[in-house]
């Protein structure tokens, strides 16, 4: 029997429910209340868009995200990929699930867990850094020399540090336990390891270049397809710059990963047509640093409210909803879903939706730039795609909101369906970028100020939250599954039901230009 089978069958995250339906009450509803009481709208089939956006509250999806927080409270203050608190997550979600009449089922995928790295500087001060495992990182435990590579720490910092294998040369490589310092800039980081293998490094430390605003916290990426030796970790720019004092010592360590099986949860309604799936999905899991609370307990608690409000309406197409695991390890969890599919299985997919990062702090409301009006896409895009892509935007025009696009990038779930041809799109609140003051003026909210002040931090809390762009998103997000529940036709063709109610959309009102094209900083 699985961990999850084990955790499952305890249930022993109902508790939390009671703490997220006292919040429910307690919290401001985000929206002026109407007729229907929550009763009415947990018992009622929504099945128009404007009884839809009348039963999605914002309190209530922030009682999701108040269980999700009480339960990395009560493990370790995480809820990544193979801890307790994402057990304890995934039991949550399928509770809930189940509760409204869903059939659910946990798909599962393999994973690696790697247990916190360690980065501590010895001499010529002593300190603990924050820091991570670089994917494809060899293990081991080192302590030794500290030996600076090329590093610039002058701005305007471009650095070239570890690129080539002349970056090395005349440095004492040595010793028994040489640990190189590496600056990020210009080359892959694969490149850097691989030349810092070569050299004789035993450890290698990559910190953050320090160039602009979003380069200075806390970097860990990926080597792959490169797989390292050695132990590889990230550092911020600011511990880099420690770490590069002349007499430097340090002490790394990555102990061996193990085999943690991890799980999504998927979620399905059957509709009459049952060979044309919508699908809206949300990563569920968090960075080993802190609770994700806004990422993405923001998609994945709108997406519990939406399956909770759609569970009486009877469906066209057929609806599956997806709380992905290991996201923040690399797309694994959708990755591999996609990927075990059967052809015939993919071409029933009609779309793909994702709800990643939609309630942050400093937000701006953005869309995947599927018809790449402000980004060249770096991937194919799906044909259908812009479809989507304007109706989040018509949406957005309709409430009267602001809206920006965001490179359609593939850099959450939806790439694995982009790489097979499903058409998909996706909103997105903000990360690690500074927001302007052109974005102020505009959406309010602080300039120089990251979109989310927490992205990746343990005080990625339930605190962590703008209670407006939440309400929106959750409106949009609603709107969008029950529309393409009754119909795919402007993304894939295929004829389904006029949506009832008569509720329409106008054309898309235009993005607001602030988000600057190189690099595309907004997505």
């Amino acid at each position: 029997m699985s961990v999850f089978a084990r955790a499952l069958g305890r249930r022993h995250v109902r508790a939390l429910t009671i703490v997220a339906v006292a919040l429910a009450v307690a919290l401001p509803a985000g929206k002026a209340q109407a007729a229907p009481s929550q009763a009415d709208c947990d018992a009622r089939a929504n099945n128009t868009p404007q009884k839809m956006i009348e039963c999605i509250r914002v309190g209530q999806v922030r009682a999701h995200q108040a269980a999700l927080q009480a339960i990395a409270n009560a493990n370790g203050g995480t809820r990544a990929a193979g801890t307790s608190g994402y057990t304890a997550s995934v039991g949550y979600v399928v509770d809930t699930l189940e509760a409204a009449g869903w059939n659910v089922t946990l798909d599962e995928f393999p994973f690696q867990f790697f247990p916190p790295a360690v980065l501590q500087q010895l001499t010529p001060v002593s300190a603990t850094y924050e820091s991570g495992v670089f994917t494809n990182s060899g293990t081991g435990n080192v302590t030794g020399s500290v030996i600076a590579v090329d590093i610039n720490l002058t701005p305007p910092r471009d650095s070239t540090s570890g690129c080539e294998a002349a970056d090395f040369g005349g440095l004492n490589f040595g010793g028994p336990n040489d640990i190189a310092l590496i600056q990020r800039g210009t080359c892959t980081f694969a490149q850097k390891v691989e030349n810092a293998q070569a050299a004789g490094a035993e450890a290698v430390v990559i910190f953050n270049q320090g160039n602009d605003p979003t380069r200075e916290g806390l970097i860990i990426g990926t080597l792959a397809p490169f797989q390292a030796s050695v132990p590889v970790v990230g550092a911020s720019f600011a511990d880099g710059t420690a770490l590069s004092q002349a007499g430097s010592t340090a002490h790394v360590q990555v102990d061996p990963p193990e085999n943690r099986p991890q799980v999504n949860v998927l979620a399905e309604r059957k509709g009459v047509n049952n060979n044309n799936v919508v699908m809206a999905g949300a990563h569920l899991d968090s960075v080993q640093a802190g609770p994700g609370i806004n990422d993405n307990g923001s998609g994945s608690s709108v997406l519990l409210e939406v399956a909770q409000q759609l569970a009486h309406v009877k469906l066209q197409n057929t609806v599956r909803l997806a709380w992905w695991g290991a996201e923040e390890g690399g797309l694994l969890g959708s990755t591999a879903y996609v990927n075990g599919l059967s052809q015939a299985e993919k071409d029933r997919i009609a779309l793909y939706m994702n709800f990643d990062m939609v309630g942050s702090p400093n937000y701006i409301f953005m869309t995947q730039d599927a018809d790449e009006s402000s980004f060249d896409a770096p991937v194919a895009v799906p044909p259908g795609s812009p479809a989507i892509e304007d109706l989040f935007e018509s949406f957005y025009t309709k409430q009267g909101e602001p809206y920006d696009d965001a490179a359609f990038d593939g850099r959450s779930d939806y790439q694995a369906f982009i790489a097979n041809g499903i058409p998909a799109g996706g909103l997105f609140t903000g990360a690690e970028v500074p927001k302007t003051p052109a974005q102020v003026a505009i959406w309010g909210g602080t300039a120089g100020a990251q979109f989310d002040p927490c992205y990746h931090l343990a005080c990625d809390t339930f605190a962590n939250n703008n209670n407006h762009a939440l309400a929106v998103n959750a409106d949009l997000i609603g709107t969008a599954v029950l529309m393409y529940s009754y119909s795919t036709q402007s993304v894939n063709g295929v004829p389904g039901k006029t949506v009832p109610g008569g509720y329409t959309l106008p054309a898309p009102a235009g993005t607001q230009g602030t988000c600057p094209v190189n690099p595309p900083t907004c997505g």
